[in-house]
């Protein structure tokens, strides 16, 4: 069939029924003061211009806590600035130690890509 017969040639610009793949999220328990904080201390501690330590948040209202240390330098994954860490988060209710990447573009906020209980090795 040509486009005359009622199709019409595809564009990049067409939006398809893709499913967007939901943003991983830190661990479960943080309330969003909880995030904002743990995602502002892992900004500072993923920033290539930084001095490349661990950076350590808390929230005394909900008893949450954390760390952020970067491993290895920041790497660019199309038009992203993305880097790995390892990452210390307690609740109330839980400790655990995660590993995972963050990204971001050239002005915007880090935002998490990949995020899994650490393994050494």
């Amino acid at each position: 069939m040509t486009p005359s017969d009622g199709w019409r040639a595809v564009s990049t610009d067409d939006v398809t029924g893709s499913i967007h793949k939901p943003a991983p999220e830190l661990t479960r328990g943080l309330d969003a003061e909880d995030q904002r904080r743990a995602i502002a201390a892992l900004g500072t501690a993923l920033d290539p211009q930084g001095a490349g330590g661990s950076v350590n948040w808390d929230n005394s209202q909900s008893g949450a806590k954390g760390s952020f240390t970067p491993v290895g330098p920041a790497y660019p994954i199309e038009g992203k600035i993305c880097r790995a860490f390892v990452a210390d988060v307690s609740t109330r209710e839980t400790q655990e130690r995660l590993q995972g990447a963050a990204c971001r573009e050239k002005t915007a906020e880090w935002s998490l890509s990949e995020v899994k209980p650490w393994h050494k090795g």
